[in-house]
């Protein structure tokens, strides 16, 4: 599929051999505040989620994909959920696993990609995404990509005993249907 690949990376479907990689991300306590975890995932539920993963996004609401360089290395993930085909709209939430790897442009280019993927294929009208008013990073990339910012929840997660507001964004499609 053409409209999942990029210049420098690809969007690709999670294959069993994503196992380790899965794991790693979901046990990393580092980023458990922007994915709003608060427990670790154990090998056998990560399991049980890849060997569900090939089902359609319109039963289970959601789609996972792991960001992937040409040179076949998975350096992030990119996520649809609270998928709403009724409404035509859905979240979405990206990250690159490693710092090293951030501030080169692959989440940028990720980012549209599942954009525009979600627009032209999925057909939605609109997606949001929620962050954290200290992560700067993602307001910077969302904000680069055309979402908006359009309200902020105040004291809206509870981190290290401090809350937190976060900021909500969008982007409407502009594709006619």
């Amino acid at each position: 599929m053409v409209t999942l690949k990029g210049k420098q990376v690809f969007l690709r479907a999670l294959e069993p051999e994503d196992f380790d990689f899965i794991f790693d991300i979901e046990n990393n306590e580092e980023i458990w505040e922007v994915s709003n975890t608060q427990t670790p995932y154990s090998r056998f539920l990560i399991k049980q989620y890849l060997d569900n993963a090939h089902k359609d996004i319109y039963e289970v609401k959601q789609l996972r994909l792991v960001i992937s360089t040409y040179d076949s290395q998975a350096i992030g993930m990119i996520d649809i959920f609270d998928f709403d085909f009724s409404n035509r709209r859905a979240g979405i939430g990206i990250l690159i696993k490693r710092k090293e790897k951030r501030n080169k442009g692959f989440g940028a280019e990720a980012l549209q990609l599942l954009s525009d993927y979600c627009f032209k294929h999925l057909h939605l009208h609109q997606l949001y995404c929620n962050i954290s008013e200290d992560n700067q990073a993602s307001i910077k990339l969302f904000t680069n990509q055309g979402f908006n910012m359009i309200g902020l929840k105040e004291d809206w997660n509870l981190v290290n005993n401090t809350y937190k507001n976060e900021y909500l964004f969008q982007l409407i499609s502009k594709h006619v249907l």
